[in-house]
């Protein structure tokens, strides 16, 4: 059995098209496009690609995108006080602000992310959003979680009644997606158990996941052995291995070759989740706009 792969390059696309559509009808009301801001600490060249990944999906669909340079010996009252400037422009008001995680271990993340204002909270990180998901009644879901979701959907894998397995418990992947897939309606009503570093006898678990989601950041963590055969695998991590030659390659957190020889369905890295994770910030962003459009 060879397992039916997840593109995500291919969903995004449909996304974009989308968007690229809606972005233009609100434009054309409101005089001015959707404005995305990202605030980027530091050199780090991981984060770095991430960022000009999202600009560039920006541009293809017709969302203005700034990027703020940070230097990395930046503290945190000053990074908080960048992010409480940018939120009171008048001019050329930013819609969506995002700070590029991770951000230096001398820096307070939670004091900067709880600095974005919670209605141009795109990345979903703030308390009061992440309250309101807790509740069913989102305003921005995380951007990995609300991507895996859509890939589900998008794919006709269905969720109602399903054992759903995460391996993660992140406030950004792991604790939102489970909400998600255990909420009411479609792309949820799963029976969720959620794993962690602390979880005993990880197989046990995941032998009897229909969907199973992996996203710690542990390269090949997930093997054959150990996936339900015909389960649905969704591979979240996103790790850079160096070879012998010094050339750096990107894999997940799943054993890709094996696993997809048992799985009915599984998602590559690259191509699979990450596209998506980006869509997802262009979809907040829209809405980050017409909401603020709606209550000025």
């Amino acid at each position: 059995m060879t397992a039916q792969i997840l593109d995500g390059k291919m969903i995004a696309r449909r996304i974009e098209e989308t968007l690229c559509a809606e972005i233009t009808a609100f434009a054309e009301i409101v005089k001015r496009r959707p404005r995305l801001v990202v605030v980027l600490v530091g050199e780090l060249a991981a984060s770095a690609s991430y960022v000009k990944s999202k600009g560039d999906a920006a541009a293809r669909v017709g969302l203005d995108a700034e990027v703020i340079n940070v230097p990395a010996t930046i503290q945190t009252a000053a990074l908080v006080a960048i992010i409480e400037s940018i939120a009171r422009e008048e001019n050329a008001a930013a819609d969506g602000i995002l700070v590029q995680l991770p951000l230096p271990n001398h820096i307070d993340t939670l004091a900067v992310l709880d600095a974005v204002p919670p209605d141009r909270d795109v990345d979903g990180f703030h308390p009061e959003n992440a309250g309101l998901l807790s509740q069913g009644r989102p305003r921005f879901v995380p951007c990995t979680a609300a991507g895996v979701q859509h890939m589900l959907v998008e794919t006709g894998i269905g969720t109602a009644g399903k054992q759903a397995v995460i391996i993660g418990r992140s406030d950004t992947v792991g604790k939102p997606l489970a909400l998600l897939l255990a909420g009411h309606g479609v792309g949820g009503d799963a029976t969720v158990t959620l794993c962690h570093s602390r979880s005993t006898n990880l197989s046990f678990h995941t032998l009897q996941a229909d969907i199973l989601i992996a996203a710690v950041g542990r390269p090949g963590l997930i093997t054959a052995g150990m996936v339900k055969r015909g389960a649905a695998v969704i591979d979240v991590g996103i790790n850079r291995i160096t070879g012998p030659n010094g050339n750096g390659k990107l894999v997940g957190d799943v054993d890709f070759d094996s696993v997809c020889q048992i799985a009915g369905w599984i998602s590559p890295v690259p191509g699979g989740v990450g596209p998506l994770t980006v869509a997802m910030l262009l979809s907040n962003t829209l809405r980050a706009a017409k909401l603020r459009n709606s209550n000025g």
